[in-house]
C-alpha cells in the first residue's frame, strides 16, 4: 500500500510511539527468524507472556491486559496439540485477545480512558535500561494509548498488528479473519484518522 506522504509520517510516528510506549527498542520491529515451538504449553506460554501483555495493553485497559491475555491462555490450551502442529499459537491467542478487545469497545464505546500515570510509569520502569527513558516512555505511552482509544476496535487492533506486531497486511487479514483487502482498509483508514489527531507540532 502506497501511502502519501502525511500518511506516512503518521504511520512512522505511530509506529516509534507503540514501540517506546512498551519498553521496546524502536529497530526491534524487524521480526527474527521464528524459533521452534516447545513441546510443552507451559514452555511456550511462559515464554510468550511478556510481549502477549504489552500487546494487550495497547488494545485494553493496561488493568485488564493480564485477565485478558489469561483468558485466552486457557482457550488455547485444550487446543495447544493442534496449535503447535500447525504452527498458529500465536495468531489464536492474538486473535482471541482482539476478540475480547471488540467486545469490551462495544460493551464500553468510547467512555474507555488511557491508563493513569501510575500504570504508565509502571510499564516504563518494566522497560530495559537500554531502551528507558522514563520521562518520554511515559508520555510516548499516553499518547498512543490515547490515540488508539479514539479508534474503532478492529482499526485499533489492525494498526497494532501491523506496526507493533509488523505483520503483513494477509498475516493481519487471518487474524482477523477478514479479506486482505479489509485488513488494508483498517489501516488505511485508522493513520487517516491519526493524522488528524497528532498534534500539529508533533516532529517525532
Amino acid at each position: 500500500m502506497v501511502l502519501a506522504p502525511g500518511l506516512q509520517r503518521t504511520c512512522d510516528v505511530l509506529r516509534t510511539r507503540l514501540m517506546r510506549s512498551t519498553g521496546e527498542g524502536v529497530l526491534s520491529i524487524t521480526r527474527p527468524a521464528a524459533a521452534p515451538l516447545p513441546d510443552s504449553f507451559d514452555d511456550w506460554a511462559t515464554a510468550r507472556w511478556p510481549a502477549l501483555v504489552r500487546f494487550a495493553g495497547l488494545l485494553v485497559s493496561a488493568y485488564d491486559a493480564e485477565d485478558v491475555v489469561q483468558d485466552a491462555l486457557v482457550g488455547a490450551y485444550p487446543r495447544w496439540t493442534q496449535l503447535r502442529a500447525a504452527g498458529t499459537p500465536d495468531a489464536y491467542v492474538r486473535r482471541s485477545i482482539i476478540n475480547a478487545s471488540i467486545s469490551r469497545w462495544r460493551r464500553h464505546g468510547r467512555r474507555e480512558q488511557p491508563a493513569d500515570d501510575a500504570v504508565l510509569a509502571d510499564l516504563s520502569a518494566r522497560a530495559s535500561p537500554q531502551t528507558r527513558d522514563p520521562a518520554g516512555t511515559v508520555a510516548d505511552a499516553a499518547v498512543a494509548r490515547d490515540l488508539l482509544t479514539r479508534l474503532p476496535a478492529a482499526q485499533r487492533a489492525a494498526v497494532v498488528l501491523r506496526y507493533y506486531d509488523d505483520l503483513t497486511f494477509a498475516e493481519i487479514a487471518s487474524v482477523l479473519g477478514c479479506a486482505e483487502v479489509t485488513a488494508r482498509s483498517h489501516v488505511h483508514r485508522a493513520l487517516a484518522t491519526l493524522r488528524e489527531l497528532l498534534p500539529e507540532d508533533d516532529h517525532d
